[in-house]
């Protein structure tokens, strides 16, 4: 396992496109809850206080973009081999499939995790200085955001983990179908029809239903430090539907992974 690892990382390290896409995912993350965050203040409300925005999840909802990078990366970790025609020359080295899929898998996990905790740190970082001009002080009951206080901790931490469950769910569906277009197209798909279908819904059950099984909004549901008893699901039972794909797409991809020829 150790050799498969080293293997997988000297691949992943000296791709170009890692360090763009590695770049971009933390930038975007950034850049993008800044915009969202500074488009936003206390002026449309009856009073400050009355506001009830929640912050932390203004701050990091650039990783709605920011996750296209993150699968990207999952997917172009298999279809990118079968791509280039070196996934032969890999199960050679290392014969055991498993254990190639398992040390893609956990490279990537490692380098998103990485990408994706410097993003999120730096959009709270963001966030802390912006929302207090736009009248979200401690004052009008908004804490400065901050990775030391619970419920942004929280939502930071899980943050991260959705960006590396995206990105297995990616190299799941890169395994099993052997293609880097294809691959990330199904998943981007699966993350952003879903939420629009249920926008769709005129019942509301329905609506409710289908935002609790859509992987997007279920797992970025941990973002959300307000009103949580108004969301379609928990928090951390939101990541955990997230999860569930994720594993179901890495239980499907290492099934055919494993049975087809190179």
């Amino acid at each position: 396992m150790s050799r498969a690892l080293h293997a997988e990382w000297t691949k992943l390290r000296t791709l170009p496109s890692t360090g763009w896409l590695l770049a971009a995912l933390a930038a975007v993350t950034v850049l993008v809850g800044a915009a969202v965050t500074g488009a936003v203040d206390t002026s449309h409300c009856a009073t400050p206080a009355g506001c009830a925005e929640d912050t932390p999840r203004l701050a990091l909802s650039g990783v709605r973009i920011a996750q296209v990078a993150a699968v990207a990366l999952g997917a172009l970790a298999v279809g990118g081999e079968y791509a280039a025609g070196t996934i032969g020359v890999t199960l050679t080295a290392v014969p055991r499939r498993v254990t190639v899929l398992a040390a893609k898998a956990a490279v990537v996990s490692g380098a998103v995790a990485a990408s994706g905790t410097a993003g999120v740190l730096g959009a709270v970082a963001a966030g802390r200085l912006i929302l207090p001009r736009n009248g979200f002080t401690p004052e009008h009951g908004y804490p400065l955001l901050s990775p030391a206080d619970g419920a942004t901790a929280r939502a930071a931490f899980g943050t991260v983990l959705y960006l590396v469950l995206t990105a297995l769910l990616a190299l799941g569906a890169g395994a099993a179908l052997r293609d880097s277009a294809a691959a990330i197209t199904a998943v981007l798909a699966l993350l952003w029809i879903v939420p629009v279908l249920a926008s769709l819904v005129a019942d509301d059950t329905w609506q409710r239903r289908l935002d609790r099984f859509a992987p997007m909004t279920a797992g970025l549901a941990v973002q959300s430090t307000r009103s949580l008893e108004r969301l379609p699901i928990g928090p951390w039972a939101g990541l955990g539907v997230l999860a569930a794909y994720a594993v179901a797409a890495l239980l499907a991809g290492g099934a055919r992974f494993a049975a087809r020829d190179a």
